[in-house]
Formats: C-alpha cells, structure tokens, sequence
C-alpha cells in the first residue's frame, strides 16, 4: 500500500505540472506507441479521478494547511523522540521494517510530523466542543483504573506458546512477562501496568479486554496493528485488580476531558469532517 502511495505521490507531482499547461489543449505527447500516443491531457483525465491519487492529494493538502495553523507547535524533539522509540522497538531491523512500508527515515519523520499536526488540529477543534452532554457521554463510556498485567510479543506464535504457559494451572504470569514480553517499560516489574479508558500507554483492544476480564483472569492472545512502522504486536493481559467506580461525575473530570479529546483524534470519520471544513476555509482551495 505504501509503495503505491509513493507512487501516487510521484504522480501527482507530475499531475501538479501537467494541469498547469494542459487547460484547454491535449499538451504534448506523453508516450508514444506505434500507430498511438499518450498525451498529457489524457493521462491528467485518467489520473485526477483515481481514488488513490486524490487521497495523495487530500494529505499533501491537510500537511500543507496544518503546518502553516499549527506549525510553531510542533517541534522536531517530538518527532525524535517517536522514532527514536520505534528504533529501540526495533532495533537493527528498524530500516528494514521502514523499506518494506515503503519508507525512508525521512519520510516517516515528515509522515509523524503530520499525524502529530492533525492530532492537534483535532484536539483543539475538540476542546471547543466539550459540552456539558459531551461530559456525560464521557462518563457513561468511562472505566475506572484497572491494575493488570501484559506481555507484549512480536510473534503470534510465540504469543500463543506464551499463553499456553499463562493458562497452565500454577502459572507466574510476573515471571513470564519477565522472561518473553518485549515491552521494555513493564516487563523488569512483570509486566504490571495500572491504566483506565483514557489512558493511551495501552491500545485500545488491550484495554478493552482487560476490561472485560475478572480478577486473575487471563485473556486469549490480542493481536494489535500499531501506527509504528505498520508492524502487528500480540498481547497477553491478567487482571489483577479493578477500581469501582464513582456516581460522581465531578470525581473523574479531567480524565473525561482526555477520555473525549482521545475518542475525538481515533474517529476517523469527525477528523474527515474537520479537514474539510479547515480546508474549505483556507487558502488551499482548488
């Protein structure tokens, strides 16, 4: 998929200088074949309605708007500091994993700096839409701290292995999150993390199990698809204690803030919607 989205980026730079000469003429021969040419023209009609070519052309405009409104308040340590997670994540496979998304550092830095635009971007369109209804959403979706633990695997085999192990009657779960998990925060601890709903250390299908699990319990392997380097992880989760929680809406304020600030930036279809109205009124108008 990257690939051809590189691809289409390419194209659409060329799009970008044929539509500039080819308005009202079919512009030169672009190729030619015997008895047959291509023309600019041409290739511009085909390629300006390929759904592809247009999503290129919606993130160049988005990364274009975003950085002039939101630009200063994005630093490059930010972006740094991601890669430089997914580097130690990685370790010497890290520009492998970056060459089969298509990728080169660069491009994932310019990649990051954008997801992190439009993170902002959202959020605070978001805080201006945090009502009084918007809160009691929140609450009614929030869960309080639960204390579990988590192994963190890159291979779904090994994971399954792993589970075996942690289903087994007698099972040290601590120690088995200490001897496989690849999760470099938690694992010298056993793996034990505490985390509610609007926690974001923890992916939401990690959470949601969790969640759903009894005290000692232990969840099926959870196979999560990251936004690092487009690679899967798998997960093991035991419950270890649960929080109960408060009828009072007041008592979790903040974290509902955050629990409707995060729930805005995931939905993919209200950040549609923002882009669209942002660009519609913005000078990056075709």
């Amino acid at each position: 998929m990257k690939k051809k989205l590189l691809a289409g980026a390419i194209t659409l730079l060329s799009v970008a200088t044929l539509a500039a000469c080819s308005k009202g003429s079919e512009g030169a021969d672009l190729i030619s074949m015997k008895g047959d040419v291509i023309t600019e023209h041409q290739f511009y009609e085909q390629v300006k309605s390929n759904p592809s070519a247009q999503q290129v052309l919606l993130n160049l405009t988005i990364q274009k708007v975003f950085e002039k409104q939101y630009g200063s308040e994005v630093d490059d340590k930010e972006v740094n500091d991601t890669i430089a997670e997914e580097e130690k994540q990685y370790g010497e496979n890290y520009q492998r994993v970056l060459s089969q998304a298509g990728m080169t550092l660069e491009t994932r830095k310019a990649q990051i700096r954008t997801s992190k635009l439009v993170e902002l971007a959202v959020k605070k369109a978001a805080e201006a839409e945090l009502t009084d209804d918007a809160y009691k959403k929140a609450f009614d979706e929030y869960t309080p701290d639960v204390t579990a633990q988590i192994i963190r695997l890159d291979n779904e085999d090994k994971a399954k292995e792993v589970l075996e192990k942690a289903k087994a009657s007698g099972a040290d779960f601590a120690q088995l999150a200490k001897d496989n998990s690849t999760d470099e925060k938690t694992k010298a601890n056993g793996g034990e993390i505490t985390f509610d709903s609007a926690s974001t250390e923890v992916p939401d299908q990690v959470k949601k199990a969790a969640f759903a699990l009894d005290v000692n319990g232990v969840s099926d392997v959870i196979s999560v698809t990251g936004t690092q380097a487009y690679s899967s992880q798998y997960y093991i989760v035991k419950l270890i204690k649960k929080t109960e929680k408060s009828s009072n809406i007041d008592d979790y304020k903040e974290k509902l803030k955050n629990c409707y600030l995060n729930s805005k930036t995931k939905r993919c279809i209200i950040c549609s919607k923002y882009y669209r109205k942002r660009i519609a009124s913005s000078q990056y108008q075709g």
